[in-house]
């Protein structure tokens, strides 16, 4: 007999002090891979301060309709309550995130009403650990217009290695150099009230070499908004999907350099980082894929 889901169900914003309480408590884990649990926040409009603070922050265009990492970003909350329920597979603290696969299938005002849905759709055992897949969509006066998977990692044991995600890997043409600057040193708990994610590895250097970096990083959405909006643009009123593989972590004030490689509707990119004393500056800290559509595979398996 199926497992009853786990519905948490939000009318205004998740308390980010509720789940990050929850997620510091330890709690026995079941290694179970599959354990339904589901999120819902009806009715969430956006607050035109924190937009604009949000573009600020990201360098995206301001216009009539909400950026494609607005419910990325703000609807993270909602992924944050799933991942510190006592079901989740593993402690939050012990998962890290790898892949964002967003689809916005039609443009959403920015007076609209946003109701999100998160639900956790289970994980994939590896040879040292599990990718862990969490699915949100966004309706809007009943209609689909935007959904994404994000894939998180975790470490450990989880039974026999199973087939690999087709959307593990990554594109590798990712043509020459398009831009460099300086990442701002600033806002960093600003974003996070944004993403609901307060880990202390965003804000506080010493507390991220607690956990192994030389300083602290960057919130995910954060360094994104930073590669779309020196990306040739895309039509906000066409459908658009966004394919990013995180795959390093970009420290607070890092010089970084931006690669692109337009082909017909779509844009593959990746961002390199230098770091204090960093000796991963060759290899890229996320490669991306930005297109026109919201259908077929996030990118030409022949540039693979």
């Amino acid at each position: 007999m199926p497992a009853r889901e786990i519905d948490l169900r939000y009318d205004a914003t998740p308390s980010a002090l509720s789940y990050m309480l929850r997620g510091a408590l330890p709690v026995p884990r079941r290694i179970d891979l599959s354990p339904p649990i589901a999120a819902r926040w009806s009715g969430h409009r956006p607050d035109r301060q924190q937009l604009g603070r949000f573009l600020e922050l990201t360098g995206l265009p301001a216009g009539a309709t909400l950026p494609l990492l607005y419910p990325h970003t703000f609807g993270f909350r909602l992924a944050m309550a799933v991942l510190t329920h006592p079901a989740f597979p593993v402690p939050i603290w012990g998962v890290l995130q790898i892949r964002n696969h967003l689809r916005q299938h039609r443009p959403i005002p920015v007076d609209a009403a946003l109701d999100f849905e998160a639900r956790f759709e289970g994980g994939r055992a590896l040879d040292k650990g599990a990718e862990l897949d969490l699915h949100t969509t966004v309706h809007v006066s009943g209609a689909l217009a935007w959904e994404s998977t994000v894939t998180f990692l975790a470490r450990g044991r989880f039974g026999a290695a199973g087939a690999p995600s087709p959307l593990t890997r990554s594109p590798s043409d990712l043509g020459p150099e398009l831009a460099r600057w300086t990442m701002r040193d600033e806002g960093h708990l600003r974003f996070g009230a944004f993403t609901g994610d307060y880990n202390g590895i965003h804000t506080w250097d010493w507390y991220a070499r607690r956990f192994g970096f030389r300083q602290a990083l960057y919130h995910p959405p954060r360094v994104l908004g930073e590669c779309l909006a020196r990306l040739p643009a895309i039509d906000p009123a066409a459908p658009q999907r966004l394919d990013a593989w995180l795959k390093g972590p970009v420290p607070h004030g890092a010089p970084v350099r931006l690669h692109a490689q337009p082909e017909g509707d779509a844009t593959t990119f990746a961002l390199f980082a230098d770091g204090r004393g960093d000796r991963g500056q060759d290899r890229p800290r996320v490669v991306g894929r930005w297109s026109c559509t919201v259908k077929g595979p996030p990118w030409n398996d022949s540039k693979i």
